[in-house]
């Protein structure tokens, strides 16, 4: 993508950030590996949809799209079915095996959850 990734010390809270206009991704020099991945995956979509900020009703959108394709990337179905299993939906134990942070799981877990309502109003409608 022409991209350039940096690390960088940010402020408390923010684990990187993509600047369209630099063709550039910076993240958080403290992140340990899995907060490295699924930043750096995230700061990608925003990048391949040239994403310019959060501060708007598009940035909000931009930004939940990027947390929805961080999570729909970084977890296989088959993967979260075993680890939901081995550690029976203990959820910090499933990040870690899956190899993701707690909130990309939870996105993974709420995108779960909508498919299934979805699914059941689909039922419902049927004639």
């Amino acid at each position: 993508m022409g991209l350039r990734v940096e690390e960088d010390c940010l402020p408390r809270g923010m684990n990187g950030y993509y600047c369209d206009a630099l063709g550039l991704i910076v993240l958080h020099d403290k992140l340990n590996a899995r907060q490295r991945l699924c930043t750096l995956q995230h700061e990608l979509i925003h990048a391949r949809h040239r994403d310019i900020g959060c501060g708007s009703i598009a940035g909000l959108k931009a930004e939940l799209r990027a947390r929805r394709e961080t999570a729909l990337t970084l977890i296989s179905p088959i993967e979260y079915q075993l680890a939901e299993s081995a550690y029976d939906g203990e959820a910090y134990s499933m990040a870690v095996e899956l190899g993701v942070t707690m909130q990309v799981l939870k996105d993974y877990q709420t995108l779960l959850e909508q498919r299934i309502r979805y699914g059941a109003e689909m039922v419902r409608q049927q004639p």
